[in-house]
């Protein structure tokens, strides 16, 4: 795959990246960068990303956007899913503890149940910014960077199965937040649904959502879906055994448009991920992923 080789040698000859090619470095793509180069064996390229990750890690263990931009710290789930998956010896253990301590101690707030809202809103996993409610992506994000680092059994993470298990849509997958809304059912969108299936990986209890997951992808995925959009769908097939005909030719021709357009590293680091199918490093078999013994954090 030529497409696959030069996404590979950009990242590689810059694995601190923005969201667009000439943006600042950012937190979640530069994560994503040094994934998809260990996705395809090339875990010593990936380790300036990595050392750049941990330099943004303030003392209590969060990260924020860019280097400048310290708040919110959503994105620490992320770095901590890198810094885990790609490792690279003990002189990562400290920034992976103090991520995963806090990420531990924070939590998206309850609020009272209301028959205006469709899903139970007094489960507790993780919102987007401190002092909101939870919500599907950044708890998807964080249970696959506690299952990473050990913790798939920890409590918190048993909590975030439960919470996408309960905001997954009737009609089979996710949206950003909700199943239904003012009494009407609210969409399910691609990305999401792509996300939250590879933070289920392994996860027997969540078999029919993830079931109605994987056949809404399958309904809907074609050339036309977005960029960002096609790679988090398929990971999120392949996290499940789940590879689609088309998605070499889905995949060319989506870094071919990226490529022309400028090349913005985010959603080609994501295409390179979807490429290693099974292989992606979010994911593995279920004993990998839940591990019998869990690190103890407070």
């Amino acid at each position: 795959m030529a497409w696959l080789e030069e996404v590979l040698m950009r990242l590689t000859c810059r694995p601190c990246v923005g969201y667009r090619a000439d943006g600042p470095a950012a937190v979640e793509p530069t994560a994503l960068a040094a994934l998809a180069l260990a996705a395809h064996g090339r875990h010593e390229a990936a380790r300036p990303a990595l050392e750049w990750l941990a330099r943004l890690q303030s003392p209590d263990g969060t990260l924020g956007i860019t280097a400048t931009l310290r708040q919110p710290h959503w994105p620490t789930g992320w770095a901590l899913l890198a810094w885990s998956v790609v490792g690279g010896g003990e002189w990562l253990r400290g920034a992976i503890d103090r991520a995963a301590a806090w990420l531990l101690a924070f939590k998206g707030r309850p609020v009272p149940p209301s028959p205006q809202i469709g899903h139970d809103t007094t489960l507790q996993a993780w919102p987007w910014v401190e002092g909101t409610h939870s919500w599907v992506e950044p708890t998807a994000i964080n249970l696959l960077a506690l299952k990473a680092s050990g913790m798939g059994r920890h409590a918190r993470s048993r909590d975030a199965v439960r919470l996408l298990c309960d905001r997954a849509v009737p009609a089979g997958g996710w949206n950003y937040g909700s199943r239904e809304v003012l009494g009407r059912a609210v969409a399910p969108h691609v990305q999401p649904t792509g996300l939250v299936l590879a933070a289920l990986a392994g996860e027997e209890s969540a078999a029919p959502q993830i079931a109605s997951g994987i056949a809404y992808l399958n309904r809907n995925l074609s050339s036309e879906v977005t960029t960002a959009s096609l790679g988090y769908a398929l990971i999120g097939l392949s996290s499940h055994g789940q590879e689609p005909e088309d998605a070499p030719a889905w995949l060319e021709a989506a870094s071919r448009r990226t490529l022309d357009r400028g090349g913005a590293p985010y959603p080609l680091s994501l295409l390179a991920l979807a490429a290693s199918g099974r292989r992606c490093p979010w994911f593995g078999h279920p004993e990998t992923l839940v591990p019998p013994k869990d690190r103890e954090y407070s």
